[in-house]
């Protein structure tokens, strides 16, 4: 049973594919010319959001070389101690918001630290599994489109980060201790 499963999901996006370019010959759209328009106009876009992107990683650079996670590390790290909250997950918490590359190397460190298996290393997972780099979402996705006041998309982005970052902990804590 399991097999035959594994082998349905192995082929369902690939029938999906064939299905709407099966569909869309049917219904005479010329496909290969909608995919070549559909390419100009993502190349055009990416082109408009390189300097979103610049100055985001610029940002992000200037974050971490500047050593505030340190110092934010030092001042909050004996209250996560009080709540039983690994002090060395504060660097994923504060820089997943910001980039996606940067959490993602944090987290894997935590993982070959702590093992993959480990308290720190579930809850690095869970952390970047559920929660978004809010000001990459800002920047770039925002900027590309036009959009230019944001100002409650980033609370609500951040809000739910710190959402993310207490159900993470809270969870794992719950499912794995």
């Amino acid at each position: 049973m399991t097999k035959i499963i594994y082998e349905l999901s192995r082929w369902a996006i690939p029938s999906i594919l064939f299905f709407v370019l099966f569909y869309a010959t049917l219904r005479g759209v010329k496909v290969y010319d909608c995919f070549i328009k559909g390419a100009e106009e993502g190349f055009g876009l990416a082109i408009k959001i390189i300097p979103y992107l610049v100055a985001m990683m610029i940002a992000v650079s200037i974050f971490r070389q500047a050593g505030v996670i340190n110092l934010i590390y030092k001042y909050f790290g004996t209250v996560f101690s009080y709540f039983n909250i690994p002090p060395d997950i504060l660097p994923l918490a504060i820089m997943r918001p910001f980039s996606g590359g940067a959490a993602l190397g944090i987290s894997t460190d935590l993982i070959n630290t702590y093992g993959a298996d480990s308290y720190i290393g579930r809850l690095a997972s869970t952390m970047q599994g559920s929660t978004d780099t809010t000001f990459f979402v800002l920047t770039v996705y925002f900027g590309s489109v036009g959009i230019s006041k944001y100002r409650y998309s980033l609370g609500v982005g951040l809000l739910a980060d710190l959402t993310t970052f207490i159900a993470s902990i809270y969870i794992v804590s719950r499912v794995f201790l």
